[in-house]
């Protein structure tokens, strides 16, 4: 199974919530005591024609908070039809009389290219003018923009200024930002446990994404006591609410039985619902068990379709898992060429173990002409990878001598490279691999065996 991930620097490119901003203006006074109260506690209860007409009126006036407010309805279609158009007019003349949620929003509108065009230096102008104002949302978007070098240079020293601004007044974007540059020393150096600080004050706000990494550090030990018990709880927190990652790890959870009891039918239901959002582990682990059938029929047909979901998002897993299906004709018509095919696009992304299977097909002309030197060269990657299966096949090779000039010194090195790495549920495969050592050694000199071993001595896989 795949290992989890940690997430990436975000911005923040959502308008505020209406309860955040709208009603904001409420919260001042007691109801009715201004039109502007008035407006917002019409919006409050959903009656959006009287908010929008009162809002309008004041914004006509020249009233910047009621222009951001007329900008918001329009931008997101509360009560009139969506317009972009519409929300850019409002938006423009309240951030120009210098209210900060609208030069915010202006700037998420120049982000998106959402009714102007997308011009990232203007967004990052925008946010600015909000930033320097105390504004939050923009401080944390400013913070990205240097993060990422959209729109400025890039200046992870910047970015982490505007991540802690905005983090030191409490929002959870800005909190989970600040942890992730703690986590990877983006502008500062790697304080896993000041890192694990931020990730939990977002968490705490209810911040999906520091939810998972709140888990990841639980679960690796990373700023805190390694707590697999507590990973599953902030796992399940965010993946409660639909974060795909958190869906994956806690199936890999429920699948190993790690830290709660194996219980397969959790693991394949939490895969299921990380899958159906595009994961492609999720998705190349449902392949697995459906091939195997393990906790669910065995169903070939269904294994590939989960395997060509997660091949086709470029998972090599997935990839190579395909390619043997088409190799061996399971749930699919047996197809050589094809099973080549997803063989070699998954080598191309580093899996040993299709550039093995790959291999295997060129020596012995399935799918592509029967070439044994290529067979030879791509059993050579893969055991250079530490494939162990492909170092026994580099030792037949230079054993036989196919496709490779006959070197017993180099075979005795793969067959006891494989030797070592076959796995003890593999001892049929490990105990051929001692064999061939065996019976190359017996040819060999003094010399030639004491050059062996100084090579498997020196041996380092390369990945």
């Amino acid at each position: 199974m795949s290992e989890v991930r940690a997430l990436r620097i975000r911005s923040r490119l959502v308008a505020r919530c209406a309860a955040a901003v709208i009603i904001a203006a409420a919260a001042q006074l007691a109801a009715g005591e201004t039109p502007e109260e008035d407006a917002a506690a019409a919006y409050a209860r959903g009656d959006f024609p009287t908010a929008l007409r009162l809002f309008g009126a004041l914004a006509e006036w020249g009233m910047a908070s009621a222009q951001y407010s007329v900008g918001f309805m329009y931008a997101n279609g509360n009560g009139v039809p969506q317009s972009y158009a519409d929300a850019l007019y409002w938006y423009r003349k309240a951030a120009e009389q210098g209210n900060a949620s609208a030069q915010n929003d202006l700037g998420v509108m120049y982000a998106k290219g959402n009714g102007v065009p997308h011009d990232l230096a203007e967004a990052a102008r925008w946010y600015r003018n909000a930033a320097e104002q105390g504004n939050t949302f923009a401080q944390n978007n400013l913070g990205a923009a240097y993060a990422n070098g959209r729109g400025v240079a890039r200046d992870d020293a910047e970015a982490l200024r505007w991540f802690r601004r905005a983090a030191d007044q409490g929002d959870p974007s800005a909190e989970y930002n600040l942890g992730f540059s703690y986590a990877n020393g983006r502008g500062v150096a790697v304080d896993d446990a000041e890192a694990m600080k931020w990730f939990a004050r977002a968490a705490d706000q209810g911040d999906v994404g520091a939810q998972y990494n709140v888990g990841l550090m639980y679960a690796s030990g990373r700023g805190v006591a390694r707590d697999p018990v507590g990973a599953l709880g902030w796992f399940r927190k965010a993946a409660e609410q639909g974060h795909a990652m958190a869906q994956y790890s806690l199936g890999v959870i429920y699948e190993t039985g790690e830290s709660a009891p194996r219980d397969v039918a959790q693991a394949i239901a939490w895969f299921r619902k990380s899958a159906e959002q595009g994961n492609a582990a999720a998705q190349y682990n449902l392949g697995v068990i459906y091939s195997s059938g393990s906790g669910v029929p065995q169903d070939d047909a269904e294994a590939v379709r989960w395997y060509r979901m997660a091949a086709e998002q470029g998972d090599p897993s997935g990839q190579r898992s395909l390619g043997f299906m088409y190799a061996t004709g399971r749930g699919v018509a047996q197809n050589y060429a094809e099973a080549a095919e997803w063989y070699r696009t998954a080598a191309e992304r580093g899996d040993a173990g299709a550039q093995n299977s790959l291999a295997f097909m060129y020596a012995n002309g399935q799918g592509v002409t029967r070439d044994l030197a290529e067979a030879a060269r791509r059993y050579g990657l893969a055991a250079d990878q530490g494939d162990a299966a492909a170092q026994y096949n580099l030792g037949v090779c230079y054993d036989t001598g196919q496709g490779v000039t006959q070197d017993r010194v180099r075979a005795m090195l793969w067959y006891s490279l494989a030797a070592a790495r076959f796995p003890p549920s593999d001892a049929e495969n490990r105990a051929r691999a001692v064999r061939g050592r065996e019976l190359v050694s017996e040819k060999m000199t003094a010399a030639e065996v004491a050059e062996a071993e100084k090579l498997l001595a020196e041996w380092r896989p390369t990945r």
